[in-house]
């Protein structure tokens, strides 16, 4: 038989401390205390003020909701919209909806509530969405502006090069690169081990707010998400806005300084490209804000840009004009025809019935 081996108390504690050691630090946190679920400050803490933002905020989801899938269906079922610039404007709508409904419906419920909870799975999921769909919407943002550089560059060979395979590919390269940075990131954050103070000084997660929160020193934490969200928001960005003056100064010279017809053509990108991307580097970019002007910032993202992407491009734009007229005259002839079938069909009983 093996002989029993008795530990010093010294040797006993050498061991368990160095099976302490051995443990990742999100497995430690949980023999501790680990915080199951976070407190979201929201955005006002007075009444009135909360009533107000709810049914702003109600009636500017609405507008997201049926705006963004009105201009979805318009595209699938207007055989006159399907190009490769309503493919992507449709692409567009749909993120708009997703990235929209990962925090507008749970900020107009927390808006009425006295505790905003949220649980640290939720949490999880709400970040990774968050940074999911806004992959994705740079690179559709990317592939519009390629396409409107192709349809005023290159127009001749427009279709060639704005083929069906390119536009799957700039949708598929979205969704890949949409996982790909928020997976990157969450990878980290993940492990992290939350044993303390859970107030979240905004009305959604996000991993600047979230790092804070760690029992551990977060700088290098930070400086990954700085390299990640902030080199991806401000490359795309300057990139956007250098394709934008290439378009512009090709016009110029073509057409001996009128920048009238491209400037109109591109306004609505432009416009979405500064408004999407401003919140995004100045809380990536910079370094992490110690302020709450960043929570009010990304109401710009989450809510003000997705419901005026539909206005943008519905205002601008001839074809969708023409394709809402061509719907309601559709519209209102099925409703001529139908009121005049059930006519006929009453006629018809009527004299039926007289020849009894």
């Amino acid at each position: 038989m093996g002989r029993v081996t008795h530990l010093t108390p010294i040797q006993d504690q050498e061991k368990r401390d160095l099976k302490s050691a051995r443990l990742p630090k999100s497995v430690e946190g949980l023999n501790d205390s680990v915080v199951s679920e976070f407190m979201l400050l929201g955005l006002s803490s007075s009444w009135e003020t909360k009533v107000f933002l709810m049914l702003i905020f109600s009636l500017i989801y609405l507008g997201i909701i049926l705006g963004n899938l009105f201009i979805f269906f318009l595209v699938i079922f207007d055989s006159h919209l399907h190009s490769p610039m309503y493919f992507l404007l449709a692409n567009l709508s749909l993120i708009d909806v997703g990235l929209s409904s990962t925090t507008v419906p749970k900020m107009i419920k927390d808006l009425l509530s006295e505790y905003k909870i949220i649980s640290f799975q939720s949490c999880m999921t709400q970040i990774c969405f968050i940074h999911i769909m806004g992959g994705v919407e740079m690179m559709l943002l990317i592939a519009m502006a390629f396409d409107r550089y192709t349809a005023i560059c290159k127009p001749l060979h427009y279709l060639n090069i704005m083929n069906p395979k390119i536009c799957v590919s700039f949708v598929i390269a979205g969704w890949v690169t949409g996982v790909i940075h928020a997976m990157s990131q969450f990878a980290f954050i993940i492990n992290l081990p939350f044993c303390g103070p859970n107030e979240v000084d905004s009305f959604y997660c996000d991993f600047p707010r979230i790092i804070k929160l760690a029992c551990t020193d977060g700088d290098r934490f930070e400086f990954i998400i700085a390299a990640n969200s902030g080199f991806m928001s401000m490359g795309t960005f300057f990139l956007l806005i250098l394709s934008y003056i290439f378009i512009l100064v090709t016009v110029w010279k073509r057409s001996s300084g009128d920048l009238s017809k491209a400037f109109v053509t591109l306004s609505a990108h432009i416009t979405v490209v500064v408004l999407f991307f401003t919140p995004c580097m100045f809380l990536y970019v910079w370094p992490f804000p110690t302020s709450s002007i960043d929570k009010y910032l990304f109401i710009v993202d989450f809510a003000i840009t997705p419901v005026l992407n539909p206005t943008i491009y519905t205002l601008r734009n001839k074809d969708i004009k023409v394709a809402i007229k061509r719907l309601s005259y559709q519209l209102i002839s099925h409703q001529k025809l139908g009121r005049h079938k059930r006519r006929d069909n009453i006629f018809k009983s009527l004299k039926e019935k007289s020849y009894r």
